[in-house]
């Protein structure tokens, strides 16, 4: 029997995700969680076979929850369960541990083969994402210039692209002024622009500007 966690901080999502997990016979959601040190809390008193992770969630989330998660717990497949689309956090929700990505929009089918292959100890991502990386590959193309920054920095990003100031970002991050200024000089640095306006067309161009969805907390 696959034993489930599921981390989400909507009590309607984690009721979805349990009504389709537990109509299958070999699986069973023992464990939810709605905050981010709930989830790391549930992961060291209980083992478990499979976590489903959303990205955002109050207090401990995003990529931070998951590398401590995963330094805490290596052994343990996640599977990131988020709004965000693919192209945004993927790559790097893969590279902090995750087993696994997948949208919110999948079907309740995607969902139980995704469990399934990461329990196994297989990886799980779209099949469009996967001919993406694959294409680059092949072709000797590298990625965007967004994924060369550091998981701060594209938060950063993804916050001035929703048209926020430096001192708004820095109340949101609990960060001083003088640190978001020293991100936002890198990512232009890195990126090769000039100034904020640049980055707000750069993000709304790469469709990373969403004032709807605040981005996963990053530490």
């Amino acid at each position: 029997m696959i034993k489930v966690l599921i981390a989400d901080d909507h009590a309607v999502v984690r009721r979805g995700l349990r009504d389709i997990l537990e109509n299958q016979a070999d699986m069973t959601v023992a464990g939810e969680a709605a905050r981010g040190s709930e989830v790391l809390e549930m992961s060291r008193r209980e083992h478990w076979d499979v976590a489903i992770l959303d990205l955002a969630m109050p207090g401990k989330s995003g990529l931070d929850l998951l590398k401590q998660l995963k330094a805490e717990r290596p052994e343990l497949p996640v599977l990131i369960l988020s709004v965000h689309p693919e192209e945004q956090y993927a790559l790097r929700a893969l590279k902090a541990g995750a087993s696994g990505y997948m949208t919110k929009e999948m079907a309740p089918e995607q969902l139980v083969a995704a469990v399934r292959k990461v329990v196994a100890g297989g990886r799980y991502v779209s099949e469009a994402l996967a001919q993406k990386l694959a294409g680059r590959v092949a072709d000797g193309v590298s990625g965007p210039p967004h994924e060369s920054l550091s998981d701060r920095e594209f938060q950063v990003l993804r916050m001035i692209g929703t048209g926020m100031t430096v001192g708004e970002i820095a109340r949101v991050l609990f960060l001083s002024p003088k640190t978001i200024s020293t991100y936002r000089k890198r990512v232009l640095t890195k990126m090769g622009l000039r100034t904020s306006a640049e980055l707000i067309h750069y993000a709304i161009r790469h469709g990373l500007a969403d004032p709807g969805s605040a981005p996963p907390n990053i530490e």
